[in-house]
């Protein structure tokens, strides 16, 4: 009889509360702001998938030239003051050229990750 005292109120305020909710009725929501929402998010979002492959690509290769430079330079280097001086000093002015352009266009990748539609004149 006990356990049945506790259990009776809290069975009652249960009923009383989803009857509360069913008096409500149904909930209605605006979506045409949201799905305009969405789709300028969805449009945002491609734009900066595009600009980052193009980064992507772009920092890839630099880096490989600047790294291939600067290797032919440290053989360069290490070819001075032996038999082939002269081969060593065109390694290491080839190589730093190389390296130096390398650089210049793996720092030139990240122009696009500063775009944004809104400096480009697009909405």
């Amino acid at each position: 009889m006990n356990k049945y005292f506790y259990l009776l109120p809290i069975l009652f305020i249960s009923f009383i509360s989803t009857q509360k909710v069913q008096a409500q009725g149904p909930v209605v929501i605006d979506t045409t702001g949201l799905e305009a929402r969405i789709n300028l998010m969805e449009s945002r979002i491609s734009y900066l998938e595009d600009n980052l492959a193009k980064m992507d690509k772009q920092f890839k290769i630099g880096a490989a030239m600047a790294a291939t430079g600067y290797t032919v330079t440290i053989i360069g280097g290490l070819m001075l003051g032996r038999e082939n001086d002269k081969l060593g000093q065109g390694l290491l002015i080839a190589g730093g050229t190389i390296g130096l352009s390398g650089t210049i266009v793996l720092v030139d990748a990240f122009k696009y990750l500063g775009r944004s539609k809104k400096r480009h004149g697009r909405k």
